[in-house]
């Protein structure tokens, strides 16, 4: 495991019906394929070593003796690799049989876990898991092994446990006793006939079980050398975590195939600790098999990583943008009726900021059947201040109805630096934050004028690197865009401009295309924006990658690099990720000062940092251990 991930491999081998022989060389050769890649845990499907359809060859004690060679020559083999496998096969109890998952690793058999929900027709043959007395032992290869239902597999940096076939789809599956027991990842080894629909409600039941229970579950099916008579394997398999598909194979392929990806196991054991209802309630049902594995010291991640978390994907991203849109808009609503506010009164500057802001005031005034004219937006042109932003500003003011106001801050500003003795020429942190506090105090003092409240407009990303002024546009009286981050955003604006008139949505594609400025500092010679927010603090792109991996998850800054790496491959190079990486963790520790006096807000993601209950942290939290490992990067 390196940066809390475990590598795990799903293999379905060509099987041939009753070869034992022929079965276990194909389970080898993929064994030692797939141990080059430094794969921790493979499983097998169920009864690989025989093939599940051998009917009452199973009964035969010669075949039983065969299969117990076969399955001899499979262990040996696993001696040479570091990698835990899990194959299947019948396994004798005294004098029952029972269709097991036998896990080995280096040499030597760790456990034997009993299948306890049968087909009719396994009845046949085998006897259910619950048959097995409390504590039961048996012979297998010379070597004697626990053999039992609800076994938990751990090493010192994961913990597994599996489920067999239908036993997961009982009411009270396995899987929930092994995961309240502490289990990691369910390994699920089946052999399931393939009907119309039925791999759909299996990848249902992995996908929810595996939310359900906050864990990774990796599944294979027996495949094309199973199919005999009347019954057809599919030979598919699929690994997921936490509901998100990671890995699969294609159905019905006629040959031998396995799958490879990481598990994120920090990640699911922070999930569960966020979540009391994942507590061991069920540990004392379990029992624990430890086993000693090597780490891998130079695996390599082959998973990839969604470099836009925030983003909504799928098919109902349209839906989903509504919902934020809805979320933002319901809180205003309800702040603007409490406080009895007859005005709202934001600040317009043709940014993709304030543009969100105005856009979910006016939805607030429609929810409330208040008359857009009632909005008070200001725009307050100043020393940076461009065309094209200023004339998207009054379009934008103009084709939603709203009362537009424009007051310059540029003979005001001009007297301040005056009063302070500060040189207008020297474009340093007092010539811009004196604009930002200059814009804030008009906004507020027209919404006492107005019998009104001030509209912040500043986002999530924003408030993660402080990049606001601390009582300017910092302050507000309700803050609508509080936990949107910079790359959402610019989706939710351009998902409202899809949906508005034509007069309206060029406007606003414009203002998602225009760079991101705070525009404080003059203009260039061609009248266009300077003071680009990005070449100063870096790419909202990563920053917002770093922000949800860092606060969702509490990632440390090496596996959040490792991750980065991955997602913006091609995109930015690991000089460019290291240094804004290293930049966020400063900014982030250094500005929690504004984010404990930032003003109300609705959230609308997991994400969030306000202060009141969201994200806690003291203001002058030292930096040191984060930034100490972004050095060693």
């Amino acid at each position: 495991m390196i940066n809390g991930f475990t590598k795990i491999a799903v293999a379905t081998p060509l099987t041939s019906v009753a070869d034992c022989n022929k079965n276990a060389r194909e389970i080898i050769d993929i064994i030692n394929k797939v141990s080059t890649e430094n794969v921790e845990i493979l499983l097998f499907p169920e009864l690989s070593i025989t093939s599940s359809s051998c009917g009452d060859l199973y009964l035969q004690p010669f075949f039983i003796q065969k299969t117990e060679e076969a399955l001899q020559e499979v262990i040996a083999a696993s001696n040479s690799v570091e990698t835990i496998i899990t194959v299947g096969a019948p396994v004798k109890h005294i004098n029952k049989l029972y269709n097991c998952a036998i896990t080995i690793h280096r040499g030597s058999i760790i456990g034997i876990t009993a299948k306890n929900q049968l087909t009719t027709d396994e009845k046949r043959w085998f006897s259910p898991a619950n048959s097995l007395p409390i504590g039961a032992t048996t012979t297998l290869c010379g070597e004697e092994r626990r053999i039992g239902q609800r076994i938990i597999y751990s090493t010192k940096e994961y913990k597994f446990g599996i489920e067999i076939g239908d036993c997961s789809k009982t009411p009270e599956a396995a899987s929930v006793y092994l995961t309240t027991g502490g289990a990691d990842i369910i390994l699920n080894p089946t052999a399931t006939r393939e009907s119309t629909g039925q791999h759909r409600s299996i990848i249902d039941y992995i996908s929810t079980q595996s939310r359900r229970c906050i864990c990774a579950y990796a599944y294979t099916n027996a495949g094309y050398g199973e199919s005999t008579s009347n019954a057809v394997c599919s030979g598919a398999n699929a690994i997921y975590e936490d509901g998100i598909e990671l890995a699969s194979s294609p159905r019905f392929a006629t040959k031998s195939q396995y799958s490879i990806t990481e598990i994120d196991v920090e990640k699911l054991r922070k999930e569960r600790i966020a979540n009391q209802n994942a507590a061991n309630s069920n540990k004392e049902s379990c029992e624990t098999i430890h086993i000693t594995q090597a780490t891998y010291t130079n695996s390599t991640l082959t998973r990839t990583f969604d470099p836009t978390p925030f983003i909504p994907k799928g098919a109902n991203q349209s839906a989903d943008y509504e919902e934020i849109f809805m979320i933002q808009s319901i809180g205003l609503a309800k702040r603007i009726e409490h406080t009895r506010s007859k005005t709202c009164v934001i600040g317009i500057s043709g940014g993709l900021d304030s543009t969100l802001a105005l856009l979910v005031t006016a939805k607030a005034f429609d929810i409330l059947n208040k008359p857009h004219n009632e909005i008070i937006a200001v725009t307050m042109p100043g020393f940076g201040t461009t065309g094209r932003t200023y004339n998207n500003a009054l379009n934008l003011m103009k084709n939603l109805g709203v009362t537009m106001r424009e007051i310059s801050i540029k003979a005001a500003c001009t007297q301040h630096f005056k009063d302070i003795n500060h040189d207008i020429d020297t474009h340093d942190v007092t010539y811009e934050n004196a604009q930002a506090r200059e814009r804030t105090q008009i906004l507020m003092d027209i919404a006492n004028q107005s019998a009104g409240i001030v509209i912040g407009t500043g986002d999530l990303s924003e408030l993660a690197l402080g990049w606001a002024t601390y009582n300017g546009d910092h302050m507000s009286m309700y803050g609508v865009n509080a936990s949107v981050p910079k790359t959402l955003m610019q989706h939710i604006v351009r998902w409202i401009a899809s949906n508005s008139n034509k007069e309206i949505s060029t406007t606003l594609l414009d203002i998602v295309e225009t760079p991101i400025s705070p525009e404080l500092t003059p203009a260039d010679e061609q009248g266009n924006i300077k003071q680009k927010t990005e070449d100063l603090v870096g790419p909202y792109e990563l920053h917002d990658f770093f922000l949800y991996h860092f606060i969702n998850y509490g990632f440390a800054p090496a596996k959040i690099f490792a991750m980065a790496r991955k997602a913006f491959e091609g995109t930015h190079n690991e000089k460019t990720i290291k240094k804004w990486l290293t930049t966020f963790f400063r900014r982030f520790f250094t500005q929690q000062f504004k984010r404990s006096c930032m003003p109300d807000g609705p959230k609308v993601n997991s994400c969030n940092l306000s202060s009141h209950g969201s994200w806690i942290m003291p203001s002058d939290t030292s930096y040191n251990l984060w930034i100490e490992e972004c050095e060693k990067l």
